[in-house]
């Protein structure tokens, strides 16, 4: 009883309540462990998907594939988009998307036919949940992952005008003088200027103004071009009037990556152009960019696993230790309840006898 010790009592209910608390703790990780473990799965399964289509693009670089095989690899690649995004939509075994972030509809990424909006988007609700102490998240922000991929490098991306006739294009580029960077879109242009010999100027088309040192530039296959911070190196042979555009990277996602490689694939006659290569190059490098980051969710989604199985070992071991206490502050010690007992009977059983004796004299036994 609570009157037997008070204090005893009060430090009994909160180990009790520890307890309970641990339990629940540890029903919520299990919870989590198993979203998790599926979401590794998922993640996994996206990995080896991306990794399929950059095979494809790797094998598109054959320079004897006509317009068949590239359609066929289009083909190829739209099945392995479809595939994916059917990952991206998977749910746990509770029902719970497993890339939904904070909540949203039962698929959180849907295909939009037709418009400016065509492609995939993310209905879900961006951002993540935090581990807690005894916590963990059990969904992932698909928009971070699957709709974060940067464009180009990351900085700037380059593409062919769609009027050029000659064979000209470059490497995706690289950032030479981070300080010099401006943020602002170019244009370069080839002027033929005679007997087979070609020049380039850059324009800043932001502000509209040429790019110092860069007017009338003689033009060397192979030759790299820096400029505000930016470095590419040409190839190719460009005809009158060929231009290359120059814009600031914005994110992409990796279902539109690939759905701009099946586009230019489909669109190949054969041999290797320059508009294809310029595409695959591009296709590559943002491929690589957004399996990067399904890799480091994954990572992620490990780390947690790892932190489950800690925090669930964190949380057996205070059990025991709450189990003890109250043990201590509730139960009796055998051997003294025992020897206490032993001694109240044994006093009992003089008290009875003594008792049962002084009952059985009276007066005339006591006269005789």
């Amino acid at each position: 009883r609570a009157s037997d010790d008070p204090v005893a009592a009060v430090l009994s209910e909160a180990a009790s309540n520890r307890m309970r608390r641990a339990e629940t703790d540890q029903r919520s990780i299990e919870s989590a462990r198993t979203s998790l473990s599926q979401a590794e799965s998922a993640l996994g399964e996206a990995g080896d998907l991306i990794q399929d289509v950059r095979e494809l693009l790797v094998k598109a670089g054959n320079a004897t594939y006509g317009s068949a095989e590239y359609k066929n690899l289009a083909q190829e690649i739209e099945g392995l988009r479809e595939r994916l995004l059917g990952v991206a939509n998977r749910q746990d075994s509770a029902g719970r998307t497993l890339f939904g972030g904070l909540g949203g509809g039962a698929q959180p990424f849907a295909e939009v036919y037709g418009g400016g909006s065509a492609g995939v988007q993310f209905q879900g609700l961006r951002g993540q949940e935090a581990a807690g102490g005894n916590a963990l998240p059990q969904t992932f922000d698909g928009n971070a992952v699957f709709m974060r991929v940067p464009a180009g490098n990351g900085i700037f991306t380059v593409d062919l005008a769609s009027g050029n006739t000659g064979s000209v294009r470059t490497d995706i580029g690289s950032v030479s003088n981070p300080s010099a960077l401006t943020g602002d879109a170019y244009q370069i242009t080839f002027t033929d200027v005679g007997g087979g010999a070609f020049e380039y100027s850059i324009t800043n088309t932001t502000t509209g103004t040429p790019v110092a040192g860069q007017s009338n530039v003689p033009y060397v296959a192979g030759a790299q071009v820096d400029f505000d911070g930016m470095r590419l190196q040409l190839s190719g042979t460009p005809q009158n009037g060929d231009s290359l555009n120059i814009q600031p990277a914005t994110p992409t996602d990796i279902f539109q990556v690939m759905q701009d490689a099946v586009d230019a694939l489909r669109g190949a006659t054969g041999g290797q152009s320059a508009p294809l290569l310029q595409s695959l190059g591009r296709s590559l490098t943002e491929i690589d960019a957004g399996l990067d980051r399904v890799l480091a969710a994954r990572s992620q989604a490990g780390e947690w696993l790892n932190r489950a199985d800690s925090l669930d070992s964190l949380l057996a071991d205070r059990q025991v230790d709450d189990e003890a206490e109250r043990s201590r502050l509730e139960d009796l010690d055998l051997i003294k309840g025992i020897s206490d007992f032993q001694n109240q009977q044994t006093g009992l059983q003089a008290a009875m006898a003594a008792y049962s004796q002084v009952q059985k004299l009276s007066l005339f036994q006591y006269v005789t």
